[in-house]
């Protein structure tokens, strides 16, 4: 429980930072590959109406019926390195969640 309410701390913070500060990276953290804008990530989400709300309430409940369509194709839009930092307490969150968006939001198919 306690890292559920720290995951629900840290997005909503990170909001606030996101619309106060600049972006910014932080490389010290990527010593062996490029920085990732931790700001950045976490903008795409919050451009989405209710997407951050949504993901969060998913976390808390363990339910994800209530994700939307528009919320899933951000967060399978998300660059994978942006995810460790974004979901640092629970590594395998963010691959079930894009799992869980794929039912809701399927590739389309290709044409020949």
């Amino acid at each position: 429980m306690i890292l559920v309410a720290s995951l629900w701390a840290v997005t909503f913070a990170t909001e606030r930072v996101a619309q106060v500060q600049p972006p910014a990276t932080i490389p010290a953290l990527f010593p062996l590959g490029l920085p990732i804008d931790l700001v950045k990530c976490w903008s795409s989400l919050f451009n989405i109406e209710g997407c951050v709300l949504q993901i969060s309430n998913s976390i808390l409940s363990g339910k994800f019926e209530n994700l939307e369509a528009p919320c899933c194709k951000v967060f399978s839009s998300l660059d994978a390195n942006c995810w460790p930092q974004m979901f640092p307490l629970n590594p395998f969150f963010p691959p079930y969640l894009k799992e869980i968006c794929a039912r809701i939001v399927p590739n389309p198919p290709t044409h020949k």
